[in-house]
């Protein structure tokens, strides 16, 4: 098992990356039987990640696919036989010439144009290839390929994935990604026309309790017990769902952080791991968190998280409420397992105030979040599971 420290430190490269993305500047097929879509979510630490899975149905017969559910990411990939470069992984290798369903697509294909810049060149049989690089430096390249996936009880016909022969870079042993992000290839973006332009998950707090991921609808309870702010989008970076953070609370009380600081902005992301703030936001969190915690002696930091405190001999610890405060009067006030990750306040600094924020998935577990692309808004509701 890799450290913690070391499970960070490709959290950090990716942050970066999407912070990167915004300084500089729908697909056919998806063919769905149901009016929405629901498969069980688990924290990936037994596979070796602090991300989160969703196990799928891929090819006809259907074979389990465990897969990293990821909003910063659009193209959905699974490693394929025969694999020249692979990762280790948990279930068997897909198989496509053992599913009666499976199709490459060809070069001249509208689908593969689709990738731009994700698109990599034509094979020696003619069939569209793709490559990802990931903000860590990771990446897949394969064919990219139409087969039947399972949600849960629902099929989507033509969905729309590559088929991983090379990849680098990935240290866990899960099958692939699913891409839920705003891109035309996503699996959201693939399934609009059947389930509607929205979606939600709840991320559970431990590796033994469990979560959901809804296609369609306004997720699975409608749109009642939610707290919802604006859903930020941009032309430049799709991908994207943007939020508006504009102040941080601990233990009720509100920091004097100006405005301005978060006028960068901050993207959700199920795919990173700790929440990026603004140093100045950041700064003030860590100075009134540790104030109360003062019971508690400090402890060395842990790679990227510095606000560490040292529990030992006690059998039960007391730590003051955070909540984030976003545009539109939504007021988020975190579960206990959002806010601390082993012994440390689970937030980070970005570099710089002009650096875009992240909410990552420590932050949102235990809450349904809402993706509703079609009203946009981002929507939470406490305790969902």
């Amino acid at each position: 098992m890799p450290t913690l420290e070391e499970t960070l430190h490709r959290d950090q490269l990716r942050a970066a990356y999407i912070q990167r993305k915004f300084s500089g500047g729908g697909g056919a097929g998806g063919d769905v039987q149901r009016s929405d879509a629901t498969v069980p979510t688990a924290l990936g630490t037994s596979l070796n990640t602090l991300e989160y899975l969703i196990t799928v149905g891929l090819g006809s017969p259907a074979t389990s696919q465990t897969m990293l559910i990821d909003t910063g990411s659009d193209v959905s990939w699974v490693q394929c036989k025969p694999c020249s470069q692979c990762h280790s992984q948990a279930d068997p290798l897909f198989d496509p010439s053992s599913s009666s369903t499976y199709s490459p697509f060809s070069c001249g294909s509208a689908d593969c144009a689709q990738l731009g810049q994700e698109g990599n060149g034509c094979s020696s049989s003619s069939q569209c290839q793709y490559i990802v690089t990931y903000g860590d430096g990771s990446s897949t390249t394969g064919t990219y390929s139409s087969d039947t996936l399972a949600l849960g009880s629902s099929a989507v016909r033509s969905f729309q994935f590559g088929c991983s022969n090379v990849e680098s870079g990935f240290n866990d042993q899960t099958d692939g990604l699913m891409g839920l992000g705003g891109g035309a290839q996503s699996l959201v973006s693939q399934t609009a026309g059947t389930l509607g332009r929205a979606f939600s998950y709840c991320l559970p707090p431990t590796p033994s309790s469990s979560g959901f991921l809804t296609l369609g609808a306004a997720g699975g309870s409608g749109t009642s017990g939610f707290v919802k702010t604006p859903m930020l989008r941009s032309s430049q970076v799709p991908t994207f769902y943007g939020v508006r953070l504009q102040a941080i609370r601990v233990g009720g009380r509100q920091l004097s952080i100006p405005a301005s600081v978060f006028s960068a902005g901050t993207v959700m992301d199920s795919g990173t791991v700790i929440t990026r703030l603004p140093p100045t936001a950041y700064s003030a969190l860590s100075s009134a968190f540790k104030a109360g915690m003062k019971q508690y002696p400090p402890a060395q930091p842990s790679g990227i998280l510095d606000t560490c405190f040292d529990f030992s001999g006690q059998s039960s610890v007391s730590i003051p409420s955070v909540a984030l405060v976003f545009s539109g009067g939504a007021v988020v006030s975190l579960d206990a397992s959002g806010i601390i990750l082993s012994n440390c306040l689970a937030f980070a600094g970005n570099s710089d105030d002009s650096s875009l924020g992240i909410i990552g998935n420590v932050q949102q577990r235990t809450f349904e979040v809402l993706y509703d692309v079609g009203r946009g808004v981002v929507g939470f509701r406490a305790g969902a599971c």
